[in-house]
């Protein structure tokens, strides 16, 4: 699976991961806890990920750009 670009649903303690390979096809769906977030995003190869606008965006940005992945 060749992630291309990856949505986060950002929630209190349970976050929806959707993710799109290069053909523009649903390759992942999927709720993650927020302890596993880290675990989860340094096993894949980096990609664009988009996040949702909210108070811990930016704390989730920093984290997943420190694993070579693009945040917008």
């Amino acid at each position: 699976m060749k992630v291309r670009t990856c949505g986060i649903d950002l929630a209190k303690s349970v976050f929806a991961i959707h993710a799109v390979d290069v053909h523009g096809r649903a390759c992942l769906c999927r709720q993650l806890r927020r302890q596993d977030m880290a675990a989860f995003f340094a096993r894949m190869e980096p990609c664009l990920v988009g996040i949702e606008a909210c108070a811990s965006a930016h704390y989730l940005a920093r984290k997943l750009t420190e694993l070579g992945h693009s945040v917008s």
